[in-house]
């Protein structure tokens, strides 16, 4: 089921300007220039032929540079305005957390502006009495959600907007920035209630120039420059096509085409960077010291990479990832993560990363290993290109297996190897 449909959108914005000046008010008025002669002189092309389709339940990051069209396609979406063309289509209640507190009346209360917020979104006032204690307790207000809200500073008046739009309960989220003001800790109770969402089925969009939250956050990613689509698909190539535009300065990427990355529903595998540094080889090693592809549960297993720099850098990043085969993160970490510091890497080299216990449940997962700049612009990243499985005589479910041990007492008796063994 589609939560959001755009289907070859454009949106222009024309800025009017008067081409004629007036001796006095009173003149331009008695000759009616003052309409007459204001002419719309130019116009800005926002969003240039986007389409978009976003699954129910799905999660999507939107990124681009200022003025690349996120926030004019995120404004259709809440349906702020209408596209010049084409079509925009969302099924169920939107909330919006644009312009948090936008209608808040600044001499009432805190606590009326929640009841007119509320109504506004499409609550009922017996709904927003239900949901009134959540959404002063999650706003951290307590005592001052009878004062006005002129008294409140900048840091209240946006937990009370946030709050007040995260309690609607709607069924698509748009979020625009939202999380660049505000304290750590609130910042951290957004990404909660997002997970919340998440889990619930909600449809997310989020606008964000923090692309750590797309690579964590999203199913999916779109790149819009200049108002087009650049790509669209895997979080992390995206996010990674973008930063060696960034990285680049020019007007083409650096890699091939980013329309190239893979499309919502594979599984994102791809090999992508500036090749300033490349993954040669990478091998997976079992207990015997030999390469290997299946792998026990709880036994060790080490990744080998053979690496070549085209010249020497003294900024370099190893990583890796492990994912289930549909794509979840089971964990992942580099070595500027660990704290090691870099000194040169020049010609040939090699890194290992030995896991002592592969204590993951029985299945097949893929792997990242990755070769980067310190502010993330790959050299050499490779995407889920490396499979292997793990096997065990045990059916137990999910993806970690902790190491754990059972004990029983009273009236209990359990015999085998549950039975109080590790």
């Amino acid at each position: 089921m589609r939560a959001v449909e755009v289907r070859d959108v454009r949106k222009i914005y024309r800025r009017y300007g008067r081409r004629k000046s007036f001796g006095t008010l009173k003149s331009a008025l008695l000759s009616g220039g003052v309409l007459r002669n204001l002419r719309p002189e130019t116009t800005f092309l926002a969003l240039d032929g986007v389409s978009l389709e976003v699954n129910a339940g799905r999660t999507i990051g939107i990124i681009g540079r200022n003025g690349s069209g996120k926030s004019s396609l995120l404004k259709l979406i809440a349906g702020i305005g209408k596209p010049t063309s084409g079509t925009v289509h969302v099924s169920g209640r939107v909330s919006a957390l644009i312009e948090l507190g936008a209608g808040f009346h600044p001499e009432i209360s805190g606590r009326e502006n929640v009841f007119i917020n509320g109504m506004m979104l499409g609550l009922s006032k017996a709904e927003i009495s239900r949901r009134f204690d959540d959404i002063v307790a999650f706003a951290e207000l307590g005592e001052f959600i009878d004062e006005p809200v002129k008294t409140y500073s900048s840091g209240m008046y946006m937990r009370l907007g946030f709050a007040v739009a995260i309690n609607v309960d709607p069924d698509v989220l748009l979020v625009d920035e939202v999380l660049a003001v505000g304290d750590e800790a609130f910042t951290h109770k957004c990404l909660e209630k997002f997970a919340e969402f998440r889990r619930r089925g909600k449809t997310i969009v989020l606008v964000t120039h923090t692309l750590d939250l797309v690579t964590r956050l999203c199913d999916e990613a779109l790149w819009l420059d200049g108002g087009k689509v650049r790509a669209h698909g895997d979080p992390k190539r995206v996010v990674d096509a973008y930063l060696l535009e960034v990285a680049s300065g020019e007007n083409r990427p650096a890699t091939p085409e980013p329309q190239s990355a893979a499309e919502p529903g594979s599984n994102g595998a791809g090999r992508w960077g500036s090749k300033e540094a490349e993954i040669e080889q990478v091998d997976l090693v079992g207990a015997g010291g030999q390469p290997a592809h299946v792998f026990e549960s709880g036994q060790p297993m080490r990744i080998r990479v053979r690496v070549r720099a085209a010249r020497p850098l003294q900024d370099f990043v190893f990583g890796f990832g492990i994912f289930t085969a549909d794509g979840v993160c089971c964990f992942g970490t580099n070595t500027h993560i660990e704290g090691s510091v870099p000194r040169e890497l020049s010609g040939s080299g090699e890194f290992t990363v030995d896991i002592d216990r592969l204590d993951l449940v029985a299945g097949a997962y893929r792997l990242d290993v990755a070769v980067h700049r310190q502010d993330g612009v790959p050299y050499d990243y490779h995407r889920l290109l490396y499979s292997f499985r793990v096997a065990s005589p045990l059916k137990d479910t999910g993806i970690y297996r902790p190491r754990h041990r059972w004990t029983f007492g009273g009236g209990v008796e359990m015999s085998g190897p549950s039975g109080g063994q590790p």
